[in-house]
């Protein structure tokens, strides 16, 4: 099992939530097993998602997907996120 912590800023969370919530099938398509998204509590536009994989090359293969970079953009993300995966 492989687990991904994604941290980001975004310009408005609403707005990145309705993006978020359109690629549904795309995670899964994607190999995501389980996700969550939670706010920072003084910063609510500091997000953390959690995505859970079978394993680590499907977590890889699913961030590489230029579609996930464009829905990215479209949501509002600000900078570059850090993503990190463990097993």
């Amino acid at each position: 099992m492989a687990v991904s912590v994604i941290l980001h800023r975004v310009a408005d969370y609403d707005a990145w939530r309705k993006v978020y919530d359109s690629v549904a099938q795309m995670q899964t398509d994607g190999g995501v097993t389980q996700e969550s998204v939670y706010r920072m509590a003084d910063d609510p536009d500091n997000v953390l998602v959690l995505h859970y994989f079978n394993d680590v090359d499907t977590a890889k293969a699913f961030f590489a997907n230029p579609d996930l970079k464009d829905a990215m953009q479209r949501g509002g993300v600000q900078g570059e996120p850090r993503i990190e995966i463990f097993e």
